[in-house]
């Protein structure tokens, strides 16, 4: 059998791969010594002989190739598959794993759902009212009961990055136990509402809304956080800021900006927006006004707490 999974997610092609066709192949550690993972340039000579090998105290031999489509596979290359694929020994699982989604016109997702040894399966990042039933889903999957303003705040200030998701539900149940998860749990002990704040803060800065930021800054400082921590968050924050206001000037929309930068596609589309707010002019001096801190606090002329308020007071009058 060979298998064509496309889609950006990711992280559900390799569950489906382990729970839907591993499951029942026996030991996982003879499996595994009868896998060839590939994830750069193969002559398809090569990818032959790996297919063809007999698996060894295994039922099966697992092949799997990253990307072979839109990284690889030249017209030529694509046409000995159709001649390979239909003769594909039964022991071997082929398996290709496409980062992007393929167009619908592909050749070979045409032949793949034909052909009676193939199969063809999409991965698309869940979204909205998708992405929140997905964590549902998965708490539900771990045993844990969640409430629908932690699944809401969850969804909102994570995204779609599905293995952090499932790192940080993992935590809240181990946390939590048979008892629900609510959304103060969330914002206890996810790091990524922490960031959330700091984004909240920062719009209220580029409102001029020095009642809302006093007042976030304070509920901060209630909640515990150390205020080292929170400077911390400011200085990434206000960085991140002049890297997107600069990709933006450039004519870079989110999605460009998120793979330039190396962030999460939601995390971009925020931060442009809030750049929005915000001159390079401005972003320059906020920036140098945080340098200024630390050396103020780093010299004993002044502690973090009193910096950050001052710091706070300062660009809302200014």
């Amino acid at each position: 059998m060979f298998y064509i999974f496309h889609g950006e997610d990711s992280h559900s092609q390799k569950e489906y791969l382990a729970h839907n066709l591993l499951a029942k192949q026996g030991d996982p550690g003879l499996l595994d010594l009868n896998t060839t993972r590939i994830e750069k340039r193969i002559s398809f000579r090569d990818l032959q002989q790996a297919c063809d090998a007999t698996p060894f105290l295994a039922p099966i031999r697992l092949v799997t190739l990253q990307d072979y489509f839109t990284t690889h596979a030249d017209d030529d290359t694509i046409k000995q598959l159709k001649t390979y694929l239909p003769h594909l020994p039964q022991t071997t699982r082929l398996v290709f794993f496409e980062s992007k989604k393929l167009r619908s016109n592909h050749a070979m997702l045409k032949f793949a759902a034909e052909a009676e040894n193939g199969f063809v399966k999409e991965f698309a990042l869940p979204d909205g009212p998708v992405l929140e039933k997905w964590i549902q889903n998965r708490a539900k999957a771990k045993n844990g009961v969640i409430a629908p303003h932690a699944v809401h705040l969850l969804a909102a200030n994570i995204g779609s990055n599905l293995p952090l998701l499932d790192n940080e539900l993992e935590k809240l149940i181990l946390y939590k136990g048979d008892a629900e998860i609510t959304a103060a749990d969330v914002e206890l002990l996810s790091p990524y509402l922490a960031e959330a704040n700091i984004f909240d803060l920062v719009d209220a800065l580029g409102n001029q809304n020095e009642k809302k930021a006093a007042l976030l800054l304070q509920k901060k400082f209630s909640e515990g956080a150390d205020p080292f921590y929170l400077f911390s968050m400011f200085v990434r924050q206000f960085r991140l800021l002049i890297q997107v206001k600069e990709a933006a000037a450039d004519g870079s929309r989110p999605p460009a900006i998120a793979q330039k930068l190396n962030m999460h596609s939601f995390v971009a589309g925020k931060l442009h927006q809030q750049c929005q707010h915000f001159s390079m002019q401005q972003l320059e001096q906020i920036y140098q006004h945080l340098l200024s801190v630390d050396v103020q606090v780093k010299t004993g002329r002044s502690d973090m707490t009193t910096a950050l308020n001052l710091f706070i007071a300062a660009l809302t009058t200014s």
